[in-house]
């Protein structure tokens, strides 16, 4: 069975040794800096990014962050540091290019594991899948809700087609808005369609006025 890989960008050898530890069950693929994360990450996309704020030759996580997820769209990326104020780790986790989760160091090595757990369960390529899902039930409950509304229509128009085809008096839209539970000027839509499709005569409602209220 295939391991999970792990990009880690951290150039502090005493944190890497925590990640060794701590996710040991993972395939782990080390750089120190971002110029090389990008490199490594184009020839052999991970599954999570690890990302530390303060990198090798003065390097900045969050600078890198953008770049990162645009390159790997669909793969998951922790920003891990003890640099970071709130308004930054916030500002990390905001927008299009955001880091999926911060957690600070010192590490929690538990907290570490139950991250990419979910991360490896719950975002990326999974996150994804579960937008495409939902979009396709929005778009299945609008089209069964949309059908409705259209055999509602229907039925209710051939049945005032077969109350006023014989008539020679013109309709009282009033009582048929409260016959059918409809608002009046769906009647009188519901008129001038029949009327267009020739199912009832011009003349038994020429004026199409919402006013009119007739007997029927």
């Amino acid at each position: 069975m295939n391991r999970s890989k792990i990009l880690i960008i951290e150039d502090d050898d005493l944190q890497y040794e925590i990640y060794e530890d701590a996710l040991a069950d993972f395939e782990l693929t080390r750089v120190l800096t971002g110029s090389d994360a990008i490199k490594t990450a184009s020839k052999d996309p991970p599954n999570i990014v690890i990302l530390d704020h303060i990198l090798d030759k003065g390097e900045k996580g969050l600078d890198i962050l953008p770049s990162l997820r645009q390159l790997l769209p669909y793969v998951p990326v922790i920003v891990v540091s003890g640099a970071l104020e709130v308004h930054q780790q916030l500002r990390a986790l905001q927008g299009p290019l955001r880091a999926h989760f911060c957690i600070p160091k010192p590490v929690d090595v538990h907290e570490l594991k139950r991250t990419v757990k979910i991360a490896l369960r719950e975002c990326g390529e999974a996150e994804v899948v579960r937008q495409f899902e939902a979009l396709e039930r929005s778009r299945r409950v609008d089209a069964l809700e949309l059908f409705s509304r259209s055999t509602d229509r229907l039925t209710r128009q051939t049945q005032i087609e077969q109350l006023l085809r014989d008539s020679k008096q013109q309709p009282n839209i009033s009582a048929l808005a409260r016959q059918f539970k409809v608002a009046r000027r769906t009647i009188i839509r519901d008129l001038q369609e029949l009327i267009r499709r020739g199912q009832l005569k011009p003349d038994i409602y020429p004026h199409m006025d919402e006013q009119d209220d007739a007997a029927v």
